[in-house]
């Protein structure tokens, strides 16, 4: 049947990709090297790639496209104006008429006056022409979350917003290999994407990385840890954090976490996750965003609707504040790992 089909695919685009991985060299990068590296990759194998955006012809305020311009030239890596609805709208039209657009907006803060472009404009476009005209040759990218001193303007994480639009695909990933592969994948995908680049984790995240270009499936979620009591889930910089969890309750509880990368917001996998859920029993979700109308909330209605006879506890949530991004109380307002600890005693104790 299709969801047969469906699975195979998913498993030997999977196979290619670990198998491709392995026969590339690789060298040590950081997340924002490993961005470097995507946009290389693509700029040299698609003559119609373009990268634009506040600041990348000078490499960029994370310095993601360091280089990029000298080696590719001016009119492929260039600067725009400040003006967040221009730099999509821009994207949209190129991507219309056949480039591959690669748009950066240069803090997630800062896409709201694009909301309109994306939601009303590329998520549309397919549809509303019949199929006859599309722009999912664009792809945007954000700096994303928390970074420690953000506070209002340049730590929010707004994938809940996002994820209520058909149309768009919205990908978050955890680090430098995770973040290569879903990056090129997002370019290559036939919808419009925007991709969520953990900003906290642009220097700290090292890992051995392929310096050929590989993909990493969209809409897959990745279980980075098996476990039989709870599962724990999440996506980017939350990722470690609820590793952190997952030994500290192993070690002193005795609990056997199961860790669940989702990498896609949207579409993201239920079946991964519920399937996971109907074997432990028990649900925590943590992000960064507000609790209420936060992405973890569509994650506990699906999760109840699908797994209600398997579920032994009440989902948990754990995730920030109804409140604004504060600055000086940023270490009481993010999901740290203390209040998940506390969040699974009181899952495995109900």
């Amino acid at each position: 049947n299709n969801q047969d089909k469906i699975k195979l695919e998913r498993a030997g685009i999977a196979l290619w990709s670990l198998l491709s991985k392995k026969r590339s060299p690789t060298t040590k990068m950081n997340l924002f090297q490993s961005v470097t590296s995507a946009l290389d990759n693509t700029l040299a194998s698609d003559p119609t790639a373009v990268i634009f955006g506040e600041d990348v012809a000078f490499g960029g305020v994370f310095r993601c496209t360091v280089g990029l311009r000298d080696k590719y030239g001016k009119d492929r890596v260039f600067n725009t104006p400040l003006c967040e609805q221009g730099i999509v709208g821009f994207g949209i039209g190129a991507a219309v008429a056949g480039a591959t657009a690669i748009a950066e907006i240069q803090f997630a803060d800062y896409i709201y006056p694009a909301f309109d472009q994306i939601v009303n404009e590329a998520a549309k476009y397919r549809y509303r022409s019949g199929n006859l005209f599309d722009c999912g040759n664009l792809t945007i990218r954000a700096p994303w979350g928390c970074v420690g001193h953000g506070s209002l303007y340049h730590s929010q994480s707004p994938e809940a917003f996002f994820a209520h639009c058909p149309g768009i695909k919205v990908v978050i990933p955890r680090g430098p290999v995770q973040c290569k592969g879903l990056l090129l994948s997002c370019i290559a995908d036939q919808n419009p994407c925007i991709f969520f680049e953990p900003k906290i984790l642009y220097r700290a995240a090292v890992e051995q990385v392929p310096t050929e270009a590989y993909t990493i499936p969209l809409s897959q979620a990745e279980v980075i840890q098996e476990g039989s009591d709870v599962t724990l889930v999440a996506w980017g910089t939350q990722i470690h954090v609820l590793r952190e969890v997952a030994n500290m309750a192993q070690e002193k509880l005795g609990v056997s976490c199961e860790l669940i990368d989702l990498q896609t917001i949207l579409p993201w996998d239920t079946e991964t996750v519920c399937k996971s859920v109907a074997k432990t029993g028990r649900l925590l979700i943590s992000h960064e965003a507000p609790i209420t109308g936060g992405f973890a909330a569509e994650i506990s209605s699906t999760v109840q609707e699908e797994c209600f006879l398997n579920l032994e506890a009440p989902i948990a949530r754990v995730c920030g504040y109804d409140t604004p991004f504060p600055h000086i109380f940023e270490p009481f307002y993010i999901p740290d790992k203390w209040k998940c600890f506390d969040a699974v005693k009181k899952l495995i104790s109900f």
